[in-house]
């Protein structure tokens, strides 16, 4: 099986799409996908990588420079996902290494990412892909709908 690891397109918003449906449970639009992605492509400050297998997106991970004033630059890992046909077979670790070797190249210190809290199957990924971390969060937030 030949896997490539490529940079995001827009081409790629309907695969990316249904990943985020099926693998992650979120309901968001096609459309608001594919504006979104636009967005994100166009940003100098995030990157998404795509799997590819036979033509087919099967993963993607999606990253951005992560600047707070308590700590050194990092890069933030925002969402991650490989169609559960294709897991473990190497395309997490493969994606999360293209991300990696962006914050080398790019001077960031490390990465960061979050993953809730039930997720225990992701936590021992994470942890097999040499990340590790003990801080417990609340995830707060407050939604404002526009028309």
């Amino acid at each position: 099986m030949n896997i490539q690891i490529r940079e995001g397109t827009i081409t790629d918003a309907s695969a990316i799409h249904n990943l985020n449906a099926q693998e992650l449970g979120y309901d968001y639009s096609e459309d608001k996908t594919q504006e979104k992605l636009a967005k994100i492509l166009n940003s100098n400050k995030d990157k998404i990588y795509v799997a590819v297998i036979d033509n087919n997106v099967v993963g993607y991970v999606h990253a951005s420079d992560y600047d707070v004033i308590y700590a050194p630059h990092m890069k933030n890992i925002m969402g991650i996902a490989v169609s559960s046909n294709y897991q473990k077979m190497g395309i997490g670790k493969a994606l999360l290494n293209a991300v990696e070797d962006w914050a080398i190249n790019s001077g960031a210190c490390g990465i960061r990412l979050v993953s809730g809290a039930t997720r225990m199957d992701a936590h021992e990924f994470y942890r097999h892909c040499g990340y590790s971390g003990d801080k417990q969060q609340i995830n707060f937030k407050k939604m404002f709908y526009h028309n």
